[in-house]
């Protein structure tokens, strides 16, 4: 985690889309429960491809999210962007000052912005013998443009908020969706994803909140020694206004990625085809999605088809980020071996969309929700599930 203070009783996940801002509040009491949750549209401009454009408008509407629904102050912020790099780096086994003089060193070369304009968090995942015999260590690091995560701060402190923590929105995702109960594209129905009471995260290490630049929390914890051929891991992606993707294995990340091509492009594409809203583009994409045929669809028959034609386009390309970021994994050495992708978001809920893409990436792909929101309706239930994960604590 790249922020985080002292822990509170209730913290608010949110995530923040470019049409949208959605927040779950969570509490941990033997149980994880869902103790109340909000969305609100967002201004045009406000937020786009994972980054703040008018912090003042954002804040603004997150300040009418958090009043409208009574929730908590004490936030925790999921980000996904791509001025957000995650690594995992393999060194020696090291503890302690020399392990982090060891990843500070090698992230150098491994993370693709300047250390010094940027803010740089870690976290041991596993521990192993080498091929030759010498232990090693596995290493998370996770490091953000400083600047970027100043103008998020501002827009949430203009809503009078107060930030606990910034993760990245894979890290919320994994927590929200590892323990499994998944449920297989084409199968009647979602099955809820079960959660511990006792959520595992392992994916980020901590800098308090009282500054970018407080070293006060390392990687704490969440040491898992590797024994033999590990079992297969998942692609978990949450299809949104971003593509947001991540390779887990036990809980513990392995890989991410994040793709700027996601709902709200093919979203913009119809808007300026039929010359409407965003909104109202979304509300068609929804209706319309890729199952029935469109002469079936009630609606202006031109505005159905530009509707198929944009999300069959869509689709396809969305199959090519998943494929692609698939192999770009497996390239790296000692990855381990994908078994399936699991998916969340608001995408997940357009019809057909889920199928189109396990045909066109030739793998098993599931849909899930936290068990946490069954009692939410699907569309609400999707949009909540990252920030859901988001506040789960560590």
């Amino acid at each position: 985690m790249l922020l985080q203070a002292k822990k509170q009783k209730s913290i608010v996940g949110l995530d923040i889309e470019g049409g949208s801002a959605a927040a779950a509040e969570v509490r941990a009491n033997g149980a994880v429960e869902l103790v109340r949750h909000g969305v609100v549209s967002l201004d045009p401009g406000a937020f786009r491809e994972g980054e703040v454009g008018d912090p003042e408008a954002l804040g603004e509407s997150l300040k009418e999210l958090f009043a409208a629904n009574k929730l908590s102050r004490n936030v925790r912020l999921g980000i996904a962007n791509q001025r957000v790099a995650v690594r995992v780096l393999r060194l020696p086994d090291l503890e302690g000052d020399e392990l982090e003089a060891a990843i500070r060193f090698q992230a150098q070369d491994s993370i693709p912005m300047p250390l010094e304009q940027a803010v740089l968090d870690w976290q041991v995942v596993s521990r192993s013998e080498g091929e030759d015999g010498p232990r090693h260590v596995d290493v998370v690091a996770v490091a953000a443009r400083r600047d970027m995560l100043t103008a998020v701060l501002d827009a949430l402190h203009r809503a009078g908020l107060r930030p606990v923590g910034i993760d990245h929105s894979a890290f919320g995702m994994i927590r929200a969706l590892k323990d499994g109960g998944h449920t297989a594209v084409g199968a009647a129905g979602y099955v809820s994803a079960p959660h511990a009471a006792d959520p595992v995260g392992g994916e980020g290490a901590s800098i308090a909140a009282g500054g970018l630049d407080d070293p006060a929390a390392t990687a704490a914890g969440g040491i898992a020694e590797t024994a033999s051929m590990p079992p297969p891991a998942r692609l978990y992606c949450n299809l949104a206004d971003v593509t947001n993707l991540a390779v887990a294995h036990d809980g513990a990340c392995l890989f991410t990625r994040v793709s700027p091509f996601g709902l709200e492009a093919i979203t913009q594409r119809l808007a300026e085809r039929r010359e409407m809203t965003l909104e109202h583009a979304r509300h068609w994409l929804g209706r319309v999605g890729l199952e029935p045929e469109v002469e079936a669809i009630d609606g202006d028959p031109e505005l159905v088809r530009a509707a198929r034609e944009v999300l069959t386009e869509g689709a396809a390309k969305l199959a090519d980020e998943l494929r692609m970021s698939l192999d770009f994994y497996a390239a790296q050495d000692a990855s381990v071996p994908v078994d399936g992708i699991v998916a969340c978001g608001p995408g997940t809920t357009i019809p057909g969309l889920a199928e189109r893409l396990q045909e066109g990436i030739g793998r098993p792909f599931e849909i899930a929700r936290p068990a946490a929101l069954g009692a939410l309706d699907d569309t609400l239930a999707a949009r909540l599930t990252l920030p859901f994960g988001i506040a789960l604590e560590d």
